[in-house]
């Protein structure tokens, strides 16, 4: 398999994350678990999803204290989630996640 230039690793990164965190992948310790990525990027990728009109929110947890929660996907903009969800295992791969 050929390596990714930044911008299509960026964008394969991106798509992965709002799939994980669709499919109930949805907090920070979960996406690093599940990816190996550093922390940092994990909030620097979910914090990119706006740049490509996916709209994900942080949801508190009620009752809870410092930012105990996870993220929700409100709208994919132009991303069809399905194409997504259906080509997770390929993005994952060519980002070089381990297998969930």
């Amino acid at each position: 398999m050929t390596s990714l230039s930044k911008t299509q690793s960026s964008f394969y990164r991106r798509l992965y994350v709002a799939h994980l965190v669709a499919a109930g992948t949805d907090s920070v310790p979960a996406i690093t678990a599940a990816t190996g990525m550093p922390r940092r990027t994990a909030q620097d990728t979910l914090a990119a999803l706006s740049e490509l009109d996916i709209h994900c929110e942080f949801e508190p947890t009620p009752g809870e204290r410092h930012n105990i929660g996870h993220y929700v996907i409100r709208d994919w903009g132009p991303i069809d989630p399905s194409w997504v969800a259906n080509h997770a295992e390929r993005l994952r791969q060519a980002l070089g996640y381990p297998p969930t």
